[in-house]
């Protein structure tokens, strides 16, 4: 019944969709007119002209002590690390490293927060990078280097929750599913909330054994959510699986209109009903199910146990009607299944009290052979 969809990775942000402006002095000038050139155009050549630019500003001690030269270099080359993957520019090896360290370093200084919102994008645009990093790794399923490079993405773009999806997917598939839940309980506690993190998260929760979490979340869901039909599924998987009837049979109204050609959707509600003691409608939806898929056994051998059931609640002709319609669908279940050996002794039971000597005798014949008695 279930019907988890896959979680879509994807960037946290386009290049250059932020607030600040650049600065205008004229020192940094060409470093600026490149950056803007490339944000209006898209292309590389113009982050190459930023980056010589900016580096033939930091030539000295006193440069690469001058804060605002080194934001503008950091805003540069986080730009290239987030855009250029595929190292068009030529950049050597440890390019990404030393942006990194550039990064790190800027952060820590007293006067940064002058330069909140360039070190917000630089930030962004390696969160970016260690996602993408995250992503192949993923793609040659090694996970855990894929949940380290996710967690330090995290820590720079903290607010952008979807990171969390990412490293408890990467949790999940290294084991670590109540760290996996952890982090969907995270993603969870917003309005905003997508299937596949809803599915995800009740599917982890139930792996550890917390299905009452994964019913909330479901129902959240349902909430949240209501033109989703999956959730209702999933819900009544769970209700059904506990052997939760009563909580179960409210949800089969919406189930069953939603499903109306599923033949295990309609077994599933006979069932219910017919441990609820609703034998009529037990009856309606078992014939129903048989409608949809004649060769089910299930739903063929609990029509036969439900009308043994009450042909001893019955007296009379009622009675006998339903015992004979007991022996005719157990038949039937024979057919499709004639190595169940349980359905055989509901046989004997039904011929020895319709006191059919005969069709006992043939029953008895069949059952010594399977259990080689």
């Amino acid at each position: 019944m279930m019907n988890n969809r896959k979680i879509i990775f994807s960037v946290v942000v386009l290049l250059f969709t932020t607030s600040f402006t650049f600065g205008q002095s004229e020192k940094l000038k060409g470093v600026v007119n490149s950056l803007a050139f490339y944000r209006k155009q898209q292309d590389l050549k113009y982050l190459a002209n930023a980056k010589k630019s900016v580096d033939s500003l930091i030539k000295t001690k006193s440069d690469s002590a001058d804060l605002e030269k080194n934001v503008y270099k950091a805003l540069v080359y986080t730009s290239i690390v987030y855009t250029d993957s595929l190292n068009k520019l030529g950049n050597p090896p440890n390019f990404f490293l030393q942006t990194v360290r550039l990064v790190d370093d800027l952060d820590k200084k007293k006067k940064i927060y002058k330069y909140q919102a360039e070190m917000n994008y630089a930030k962004r645009c390696l969160a970016n990078a260690y996602l993408r990093r995250g992503f192949i790794q993923m793609r040659i399923s090694d996970y855990t280097n894929a949940l380290r490079v996710f967690k330090i993405a995290q820590t720079y773009a903290p607010s952008f929750r979807e990171i969390n999806a990412y490293i408890a997917y990467a949790n999940n598939k290294t084991g670590n599913i109540q760290e996996a839940a952890k982090c969907y309980t995270i993603l969870l506690n917003t309005d905003t909330i997508k299937a596949e993190y809803i599915d995800a998260a009740a599917s982890t929760y139930k792996a550890i054994g917390d299905t009452a979490k994964a019913l909330q979340i479901l129902q959240k869901g349902r909430k949240l959510l209501p033109g989703d039909r999956t959730f209702l599924l999933e819900e009544a998987n769970i209700y059904n699986n506990r052997k939760d009837y009563s909580a179960l049979a409210p949800l089969l109204p919406q189930l069953l209109d939603d499903n109306p050609n599923n033949a295990d959707i309609a077994f599933i509600a006979a069932n219910c009903y017919d441990r609820l003691n609703e034998y009529d409608r037990a009856e309606s939806m078992y014939l129903h199910t048989i409608d949809l898929n004649s060769t089910f056994y299930d739903p063929v051998f609990n029509l036969g146990l439900l009308y043994l059931k009450t042909s001893s609640l019955k007296k009379d002709a009622n009675a006998n009607n339903d015992l004979k319609r007991a022996a005719q669908w157990l038949e039937k279940a024979n057919e499709i299944s004639p190595g169940d050996a349980k359905c055989l002794q509901l046989l004997q039971i039904a011929y020895t009290r319709q006191g059919n000597t005969e069709q006992l005798n043939k029953v008895n014949n069949k059952l010594k052979q399977l259990t080689n008695e």
